[in-house]
């Protein structure tokens, strides 16, 4: 099944003599890829198809993009290069006409708390100009509007001329006006810190009274707070003077002398405020996120009422509003405004700015508004708009690298989507998007097919050629292409009503509407509509609702699918009864570990001021057990080969034979049933995709008692192949007696509904109504909605 199937059907501008115009990749083996070896043409768009783990993401972001990058980085000065990321060569023989890669991911943008999709953009910078211009009163430069700029006092000297010839010099004091809030330094909210998770006042600090993570008094910290002097080490916190007891809380940086070594001493609260606050909390590791959760309550700024902003910056207006209500406003109202403002002073500005906002109507995200927190935006709309900002770069003859763009899109909105992937290749760009969905597949120039399975059976490039060759070919994905649901004949009936009364979350306007249970109920609706506002506000966190979502899943780097499905504790027993030995030692976070890595597989070194080099331990070659531990088995494979299996293979491996384990089957049956078949027992969870995270946790919570389940967008990275698979593990739980409610866009799940809620009409505050309720069927018969149109022509009638 290697064998490539090269099509003649390319349209003609893609014959290339000149290697020039291609992008060539020889012997590509990273991960999964098996010598692969294309010739991609520039300047156009190409996309990478296949099932997931087929090696689309390994040949085009673990190869192309990576080496694009790696090549970029050697470029700098070696002192620049020593504050960057070590990037290895990939496993590649030649990689030839690469330009400057751009990777558009879905990454979430960061987990700094002071950026908003109007800082991540050039939106903010723009409106700081416009309202330093414009503003009235007029208050300074472009920095007296950033919440992210402090007003600075200084003093210094002035010359003043007194006339004929004469000066004279005075002191005096100046301000450099900033825009932020001085009470919440820009922040929006302020922090309220319970004392008793900061320290047990019954006890002295020598004593062990500190409770915060990492604050033990062996160490630094031990020496800073026993030599500063302010308070005795051996008193209990009760017994501290009101000195005392500030000095140790909120004393400001101030230098000290401990053992003739100069040291800074700081008090607790803002000690803690710059290590674990200054960051996305959700982004910390566990302890110290729990740390927080328990001993931190945030509240919105009384001073600026959550705007960020100084006094001053919200004192200066354009047409009755300043720079936060503007930020405030739904951005496709914001561009209204601007449309309405007529200063020829600031022409070519005003149309920069009117460009940048209709570019988030265009890409479907004109619901948003700039004030949005930017670690918040969910992973397809952290992805258009970074999309935005290189939609307006004077940068052309790159290459733009696109991870699934269509994820979490409904169908018109994928229209307008594929018109912004064309509009960056007509600049000149090379545009290599990885996808599922056939709509854009369609628009592709040349695709490049990759599989035929996934995993180790996968790495190989099936097909390259036009759009209309791969429809022609045998492979998966060819013979999926034009796949199309049909509407049920008949559909379940509701054994009951879930209902909700007067929903008003974010853009919901007092929404009235029953859920139907015992049946497959879809919620659709433009992107921004409020899908999510109505199932997570008023759904999630009812008795017997399990919520399944795309979100990060809460461990650490050693977690994998074999821990996090409960999967090992068979296994491990197994290996114990086997072998007459105890089951820790089938851990890697045990007694099993191997002593030099501790069981991670890796050394991490830490390099100060650069990036933590990780690098394969010696000791164990990765594999992460003590050498004696490994000398046991069962079927003949020790522990880190039963972790290094994939779980279509584990799920045979453990069914009969000498290595049957019933328990264990049943946990890699379900794994597969939701189509994660290809990835291995031991792959770290960091590594997976949303919808790779989302399936896991279906697969380890269809066990769980709940009555309803609640699914959000359950074919994100799903191929063709596999949604049909989908489909039938919705069909059993139904059937199992459960009501699932799934929010999703893809047609292929509206058609299979046995109920559907649309909302809309559009995003924002043009949606948050209901706009039809009823089968697919009448859906289809009614097209009163954008949802119906699409599905209509989906359906083919």
């Amino acid at each position: 099944m290697s064998m490539v199937t090269r099509t003649d059907t390319q349209s003609p501008a893609l014959h290339v003599a000149d290697s020039h115009e291609l992008i060539r990749v020889q012997g590509a083996r990273e991960n999964n890829l098996k010598d692969v070896s294309i010739e991609i043409p520039k300047r156009r768009l190409t996309v990478f198809t296949g099932v997931s783990g087929s090696g689309k993401s390994s040949l085009v972001f673990g190869t192309i993009a990576a080496e694009s990058q790696r090549l970029i980085n050697e470029t700098y000065s070696a002192f620049v290069q020593g504050f960057m990321p070590t990037l290895s060569r990939p496993e590649v023989d030649v990689l030839d006409g690469l330009t400057t890669a751009i990777i558009v991911d879905q990454e979430r943008m960061g987990s700094n708390p002071r950026s908003t999709v109007g800082t991540a953009t050039d939106a903010n910078a723009m409106l700081r100009i416009l309202f330093s211009r414009l503003g009235k009163p007029h208050i300074g430069s472009p920095n007296a509007y950033s919440f992210n700029v402090p007003s600075v006092k200084a003093s210094g000297a002035i010359t003043i001329e007194r006339g004929a010839g004469k000066t004279k010099t005075e002191k005096a004091t100046f301000t450099r006006l900033g825009g932020m809030c001085p009470r919440c330094e820009g922040m929006g909210s302020v922090t309220d810190f319970d004392l008793s998770a900061l320290y047990d006042d019954s006890l002295s600090l020598n004593e062990g009274a500190l409770t915060i993570p990492g604050y033990s008094m062996d160490g630094w910290y031990g020496r800073i707070f026993r030599g500063s002097g302010f308070f005795d080490p051996d008193k209990p916190i009760s017994k501290f003077t009101k000195k005392e007891l500030h000095d140790l809380l909120h004393k400001e940086p101030t230098k000290i002398k401990v053992d003739g070594i100069n040291l800074t001493y700081e008090g607790l609260i803002p000690k803690i405020q710059k290590s674990f606050l200054s960051k996305d909390v959700d982004a910390q590791q566990p302890h110290i996120r729990a740390f927080v959760e328990r001993a931190v309550t945030f509240t919105t700024c009384p001073e600026c009422e959550g705007t960020r902003l100084s006094k001053e910056a919200r004192s200066s207006k354009i047409k009755g509003k300043n720079i936060a209500d503007v930020c405030a406003m739904q951005i496709s109202d914001l561009a209204d405004w601007v449309r309405g403002l007529d200063e020829p002073s600031v022409a070519p500005l005003l149309t920069g700015l009117q460009h940048l906002l209709d570019s988030f109507a265009e890409i479907g995200l004109g619901y948003l508004s700039l004030d949005r927190p930017s670690g918040t935006l969910s992973g397809g709309e952290a992805q258009r708009t970074k999309m935005i900002r290189h939609l307006g770069s004077s940068l052309t003859d790159v290459t733009y690298v696109f991870d699934e763009p269509t994820i979490g899109l409904h169908p018109h909105d994928i229209e307008r989507m594929n018109d912004l992937l064309l509009q960056l290749r007509d600049k000149g760009n090379t545009v290599l998007v990885v996808e599922h969905k056939p709509e854009t597949i369609a628009i592709a120039d040349h695709v490049v097919d990759l599989g035929p399975g996934a995993g180790t059976e996968g790495g190989t490039v099936c097909f390259e050629g036009a759009v209309e060759g791969l429809r022609g070919s045998d492979t998966t994905t060819g013979r999926h292409l034009d796949d199309r649901a049909t509407l049920k004949e008949s559909v379940r009936s509701s054994s009951g009503t879930l209902e909700i009364r007067a929903a008003s979350t974010h853009n919901l306007q007092d929404v009235d509407v029953d859920i139907p249970l015992g049946m497959l109920c879809v919620v659709t609706g433009v992107a921004g509509s409020g899908k999510s506002s109505l199932i997570h506000g008023s759904v999630a966190g009812r008795d017997g609702v399990v919520v399944i979502d795309q979100g990060a899943i809460r461990g650490s780097r050693r977690s994998n699918p074999a821990t996090y499905t409960g999967l090992l504790d068979p296994i491990r027993k197994a290996f114990a009864k086997a072998n007459g030995v105890k089951p820790a030692l089938f851990s890697s976070n045990s007694e099993g570990a191997c002593p030099t890595c501790n069981g991670a597989g890796v050394i991490y070194t830490d390099l100060g001021v650069m990036a933590t080099v990780e690098s394969t331990c010696e000791e164990c070659e990765g594999k992460r057990f003590q050498a004696s531990v490994l000398e046991y088995h069962i079927g003949g494979r020790d522990i880190s080969e039963v972790l290094a299996m994939s779980v279509r293979e584990a799920e045979e491996f453990f069914g009969d034979g000498e290595a049957r384990i019933p328990a264990a089957h049943k946990i890699l049956s379900r794994l597969a049933d939701v189509g994660l078949g290809y990835l291995t027992l031991g792959q770290p969870l960091t590594t997976l995709s949303g919808g790779e995270r989302q399936r896991l946790k279906l697969a380890t919570q269809m066990a769980e008692k709940g009555d309803v389940y609640v699914l959000d967008e359950p074919t994100t990275g799903l191929h063709l192949a596999d949604v049909e698979q989908l489909l039938g593990l919705l069909d059993r739980l139904v059937d199992s007696g459960k009501s699932v409610i799934v929010i999703e866009h893809h047609q292929a799940v509206m058609a299979h509904a046995d109920w559907i809620i649309d909302l809309g009409p559009g995003a924002g505050h043009d949606g948050g109504r209901i706009v039809f309720e009823g089968t697919p069927a009448d859906l289809v018969a009614a097209r009163s909605t954008l949802t119906g149109e699409h599905l209509a022509v989906y359906v083919g009638t």
